[in-house]
């Protein structure tokens, strides 16, 4: 997977008083970090610890490998939808053919054999 870079201008930083345990430090000073991702709309949410830097570091990691997997997933949606229309588009070979014919012709058999014993729909 390849590495997808934030840009700073593309995420909102807020500094946030944390809730929880943590005494006078948690009431007093803003440790909890939340980032936005504009373009993704990605959200995240750090308090792991009293110290504002360490969860902002944790909160830009979070964020970072939170926008990959979204990158990610659309990366592989887009090959799943190529493939399939790739799948599609191809010639069966004439074995594979010969038995879709067969079976369809089985199949048209069957439910005649249906219809000639009254089970009319």
């Amino acid at each position: 997977m390849g590495r997808y870079f934030l840009r700073k201008e593309d995420v909102v930083e807020s500094f946030i008083r944390s809730s929880g345990p943590g005494g006078q430090n948690v009431n007093k000073v803003a440790t909890r970090v939340e980032l936005l991702h504009r373009p993704t709309g990605i959200r995240v949410k750090c308090q792991k610890t009293r110290s504002q830097t360490l969860n902002r570091q944790e909160a830009w990691r979070l964020l970072q490998q939170a926008v990959e997997d979204k990158y990610f997933q659309e990366v592989q949606a887009l090959r799943q939808r190529k493939e399939k229309i790739r799948r599609q588009n191809r010639k069966r070979s004439k074995a594979a053919k010969q038995r879709m014919l067969e079976h369809k012709k089985r199949h048209a058999f069957k439910k005649q054999q249906r219809r000639k014993h009254g089970y009319e729909e």
